[in-house]
């Protein structure tokens, strides 16, 4: 609840900044010089890739929440089965093991898109988020039934 929490509250401020940012570039467009009118429009196209951005991860994290409420109704989310230090952060070897245990699953059945689910969080867990991020689009596109990229 609260990374939703947090995830809404950037949001409002992102898209307070957007509006506040596009009133600036429509106030430069106004003044109606040469340079201006060029820094109003460079000045609104920010806000533009900003909204679109924040729509694009804001479809993703519906995605893989959805797919997570699937997979905990199967009963096939992974079991938190990693080793934690006394301040409480992931064990690396242990993130290491449940990773490889996760990978084989992955290859053994491709098209599954449980095992991409799981695999991106063993990625999130081993904290290489780039990769947890591919997996889980990977899993996103398999459940929607759309091609997914080799």
């Amino acid at each position: 609840m609260r990374a939703k929490l947090t995830y809404a509250v950037t949001a409002a401020v992102l898209v307070f900044y957007f509006v506040l940012a596009g009133s600036r570039g429509v106030m430069l467009i106004q003044s109606g010089t040469l340079i201006t009118v060029t820094f109003g429009i460079a000045v609104l196209i920010l806000p533009v890739i900003g909204i679109w951005f924040l729509w694009k991860n804001t479809q993703f994290v519906r995605n893989a929440n959805k797919l997570a409420a699937e997979l905990d109704a199967e009963g096939g989310l992974p079991v938190d089965e990693l080793r934690r230090t006394a301040g409480g952060r992931i064990d690396r070897d242990s993130a290491d093991e449940v990773f490889s245990k996760r990978k084989a699953e992955t290859e053994d059945a491709p098209d599954d898109w449980r095992n991409w689910f799981r695999l991106a969080v063993a990625y999130h867990d081993a904290r290489d988020t780039p990769r947890a991020r591919k997996a889980m689009q990977r899993a996103i596109a398999l459940h929607d039934g759309r091609p997914v990229q080799a």
